[in-house]
């Protein structure tokens, strides 16, 4: 199996394999390899940058898991991937792999006013990140062209208490408002341990070029998710704000997940999947188990 983009979650997945799979891992940056070999995965020189790079990998896998970003701002075609198009691309050669699975983001379905959203649902991207997105997840489905069985997840917010950035506690401490209930939106949550399993089950299980929410069962509002979060660490409940005064005083990153609403239905991903989630509530998994 090859991990394209082995940050916290692809090495979640490996670690969930064990060693019953051999696993390689792309990495452009030679401080890590230590720390790859030291979980059992082979690091291969590569950077998704550089398409010339990735020759090698042709062939290489039977199973893929691609969980790399598409770039930031600042390349010319700002709507698109080349990441996306350079792996798919060199995957096509020699022996294609039989399956792979594509870790998007639920941002592809843009605002949907607070509606409850299944896979079929018209995208709408509003975001330059989230059209690339879009872009990534139509090159993956081209793959069942040369007959790669591909699996494309869309992904809400990761979550884990040892993950870096992984609870709300640091925004918290912050003392970051949130909005107004009449103008707050519902927000969408996956542990990153259940999401690595998730790309495991779609690796086998998952039908031909088929999107599959990953996300848990709760349907919380922002400001109530933080409100109870707060409660659980024992901290202030954050200050709430109008829309008006947030767009004049928080980061145009986070105003972006404020501007969006939607509640994402995980029907598909338990069906199909047969994923069964360790934490169906997000407030299952904000205290790490000991």
């Amino acid at each position: 199996m090859l991990i394209v983009g082995c940050g916290d979650v692809g090495q979640r997945v490996a670690r969930e394999l064990g060693p019953r799979v051999r696993r390689l891992a792309v990495t452009s940056t030679p401080a890590r390899k230590p720390a790859l070999r030291a979980q059992g995965i082979v690091p291969l020189d590569g950077n998704l940058d550089d398409p010339a790079s990735l020759r090698r990998l042709a062939g290489l896998a039977t199973r893929v898991v691609h969980l790399a970003p598409p770039p930031g701002e600042g390349h010319a075609m700002w709507w698109t991937d080349p990441r996306t198009r350079a792996l798919t691309q060199v995957l096509r050669r020699r022996t294609p792999p039989r399956s792979l699975v594509y870790g998007s983001t639920s941002g592809v379905y843009g605002d949907c006013g607070g509606d409850w959203v299944v896979e079929s649902r018209t995208l709408a991207p509003r975001t330059p990140r989230a059209q690339r997105r879009v872009d990534a997840e139509r090159l993956v489905r081209h793959l069942g062209r040369v007959g790669v069985r591909a699996s494309i997840l869309r992904v809400p917010g990761i979550y884990a208490p040892d993950r870096e950035g992984g609870t709300p506690r640091g925004r918290l401490l912050k003392g970051t408002p949130v909005l107004d209930e009449a103008d707050d939106v519902y927000t969408n949550h996956i542990h990153a341990d259940d999401l690595a399993r998730a790309c495991i089950a779609a690796l086998w299980r998952g039908k031909p070029q088929r999107v599959v929410n990953v996300n848990d069962d709760s349907a919380l509002k922002m400001g109530d998710y933080f409100d109870r979060a707060a409660d659980l660490y024992g901290l202030p409940r954050p200050p709430r704000v109008p829309r008006d005064t947030a767009q004049a005083t928080l980061p145009l990153m986070l105003l972006s997940f404020m501007s969006e609403s939607r509640r994402m239905d995980n029907n598909r991903l338990k069906r199909e999947l047969r994923l069964r989630l360790q934490y169906p509530q997000v407030f299952d998994g904000l205290v790490q188990k000991r």
